[in-house]
């Protein structure tokens, strides 16, 4: 007898195990490129030719190379095969790592680094991800690897200075470069194969509906946002560990600051979140954030000479982004149609790395041209443009998506099956792509009538 799927179910131990491998994968290689950004400027005059504009675009090139080709792997992916496309990718990460641990001058670190941005394979692992997981999992993995980025951000931002303290910016790049290579064998030996390749528009970009998502006012907005959002923090990380050292902290002691600026900060937006979310307050919640990170840039541009003014202006400043950086990706995924998610989600990261590549070019010639508090009244006009943007943002509507597969639904009662998912209770409408066999539901977790909808999909599957 054919198995039933169960929407309330647990990931089995094979999805678990591909979820977790691939989550280790994606941070190892996110913890890499952000190791550098607490460092890189403090270290920056051991290396021949090194100016701030230089400075800046070695922390940000990255940005452009994985812009460009995140997009391609992805499709490359589909058509070679999701692990030798992933191997590839870590591969041309190693070796940019090690063409910038074995540089003594900025350019070879700024070569190093944009070929660590061209090892692009995020959307290869979230392709994988959804070729490894059952339609009703998708979205508790791809959650999973979501927290696994933030997890290493946090990490990266708090180990890379003693790392760079003990070793300087060449000890972090060849610690990079043994992460790197050790994900190599995960792909080979941990991470399950994949029976067979599909497109799943959840997780992939579909290249025929990017101007689809591209006309779509409200994604522009969130696109907008990522962009500014991570604009500021790279553009911040040029002078930040400098007016650390300034203010009389040593490079390597300046984990003090970041480890508990990051917890204590990450500890401060749990509220909000829940209030976000449970008591659907998320465009007010996501305007005060905005305006917390303007605040928090303004300050540091008239504060920023003395390192208890840096503390709090980077403790406000990280409310503020830990807090959109939760809720960005929740939002795109409650505007963008369920089979438009993958692509709304490949415009977003793209904006996102474009905005952390103009951020460090940007930032540098600033801080090199005016001076660091400059570069802050540059983060805060940034932030004040994205309010005024995200004032006129519509209210999200608080739908979650959940995927069903149809392939085991006899064909004969497809159609009276849709016609009745929308009658069941928190249901709110449904897309069904018939090539991939899956229907595409908007529902309301907090309505949705769980048994009833089992029920149904019980009653419609093949004997």
């Amino acid at each position: 007898m054919t198995q039933v799927q169960d929407i309330t179910s647990s990931m089995s131990p094979l999805e678990r195990r591909a979820t977790l491998s691939l989550s280790s994968i994606y941070a190892l290689r996110m913890l890499g490129l952000f190791m550098i950004l607490p460092v890189l400027s403090l270290f920056a005059e051991t290396l021949e030719g090194a100016t701030p504009l230089l400075i800046g675009l070695a922390i940000s090139v990255y940005g452009l190379t994985q812009a460009l080709l995140q997009i391609p792997f992805g499709l490359l992916s589909d058509r070679f095969g999701r692990k030798k496309i992933i191997i590839i990718g870590l591969i041309l990460f190693t070796s940019g790592s090690i063409v910038a641990a074995l540089s003594t001058t900025i350019y070879g670190v700024l070569i190093g680094r944009a070929l660590q941005g061209s090892g692009a394979i995020a959307a290869a692992i979230m392709a994988l991800v959804a070729d490894l997981t059952d339609e009703v999992h998708r979205t508790k993995a791809m959650a999973m690897i979501g927290a696994s980025i933030g997890i290493s951000f946090g990490v990266a931002m708090t180990i890379g200075p003693i790392i760079a303290g003990f070793s300087g910016v060449q000890g972090v790049f060849w610690l990079t470069a043994v992460l790197s290579f050790l994900a190599i064998f995960v792909v080979l030996f941990v991470v399950p194969n994949p029976k067979q390749l599909k497109v799943h528009r959840d997780a992939e970009l579909d290249p025929k509906q990017f101007m689809n998502v591209l006309k779509n006012k409200d994604l522009l907005r969130l696109d907008y946002g990522i962009f500014v959002l991570h604009l500021i923090l790279t553009a911040s990380f040029i002078v930040v560990p400098l007016l650390l050292r300034d203010a009389g902290l040593v490079a390597k002691d300046h984990w003090m600051v970041y480890l508990p600026v990051l917890l204590t900060s990450m500890a401060m937006i749990i509220p909000f979140v829940i209030i976000a979310e449970k008591k659907r307050k998320m465009k007010a919640v996501f305007i005060g954030a905005v305006t917390t990170v303007f605040l928090a840039d303004l300050a540091l541009y008239y504060f920023d000479n003395t390192l208890w003014f840096l503390v709090a202006g980077l403790w406000l400043f990280f409310c503020g982004f830990n807090l959109l950086e939760a809720t960005l990706p929740s939002l795109i995924s409650k505007t963008a149609p369920g089979n438009l998610k993958g692509t709304a989600m490949g415009a977003y990261s793209s904006s996102q790395f474009m905005g952390a590549f103009i951020g460090g070019s940007t930032g540098g010639w600033i801080y090199g041209e005016w001076g660091a508090n400059y570069v802050f009244l540059l983060c805060a006009v940034a932030a004040s443009t994205w309010l005024i943007v995200a004032l006129f943002m519509n209210a999200p509507q608080y739908l979650a998506n959940l995927l069903v597969s149809t392939e085991e639904i006899a064909e004969e009662s497809l159609v009276s099956f849709m016609e009745a998912t929308l009658a069941v209770k928190g249901v709110a409408s449904h897309i069904f792509q018939e090539n991939e066999q899956v229907l595409y539901i908007k529902v309301d977790n907090s309505q949705l009538d769980k048994e009833g909808l089992q029920a149904l999909i019980t009653e419609h599957t093949k004997a």
